[in-house]
């Protein structure tokens, strides 16, 4: 596959990321859009879930990525290879998540993964990071009871900031409070298997949206 050359951290708070994505007609995205729905946030050259939909033919699969070569390149790719269960979005997920989650059919959403998320290392940074307490509202707020997230990284701290995020809230249950030894995932992202190659950790966690509140 080539590779499409772009800047390989963008800042979602400046303002040409601000104004939130139109959602599509999903019943012109996906071929059965009522089938379920794995998403990945920040889905990078969207390789993974290109494989994803490969093996997984029953389930629809959705990337957000902030960098838009990117998704130009990921789409022609899903065209390729004719997938009718595969779509990629150029968004910022901060402010696009809420509107492009209240427009999926209802319970549809049962997947979500974030992966090897931009670490922004820099304290002053890091209100930059993907996972905020507003998106794991937002994702509490659509996702039905018994769907998961997946959530890796190769930086502890980071893995370990995603995971407080989602403890904290009620409605995400941890599975493990280790971190999980192995990918539940039957495909890996080319980060990951960069990292592994090296001999270098992955921090894994998985949550399960629990029990609709009373």
């Amino acid at each position: 596959m080539p590779v499409v050359r772009v800047r390989q951290h963008v800042n979602p708070l400046s303002q040409k990321y601000q104004q939130p994505i139109q959602p599509p007609d999903w019943s012109q995205v996906f071929t059965h859009p009522a089938r379920p729905l794995h998403l990945d946030i920040g889905c990078g050259r969207g390789v993974f879930l290109l494989k994803m939909a490969q093996i997984e033919p029953d389930w629809n699969f959705l990337g957000l990525e902030i960098r838009e070569p990117l998704v130009e390149q990921a789409l022609k790719w899903r065209d390729e290879e004719a997938l009718g269960n595969l779509h990629y979005l150029f968004c910022n997920a901060s402010n696009s998540l809420e509107p492009l989650l209240r427009s999926l059919p209802p319970s549809s959403l049962q997947r979500v993964s974030i992966q090897f998320p931009d670490p922004w290392f820099k304290k002053r940074h890091q209100k930059r990071r993907v996972v905020q307490p507003s998106m794991v509202r937002t994702l509490a707020n659509h996702m039905p009871s018994g769907s998961v997230v997946f959530l890796q990284s190769d930086v502890e701290a980071v893995a370990a900031e995603m995971c407080d995020r989602f403890q904290e809230h009620p409605a995400f249950q941890r599975q493990s409070a280790e971190w999980l030894p192995d990918n539940p995932l039957p495909v890996a992202t080319e980060r990951e298997s960069s990292t592994l190659a090296r001999r270098e950790p992955v921090f894994r966690a998985l949550f399960i949206r629990g029990a609709e509140e009373e």
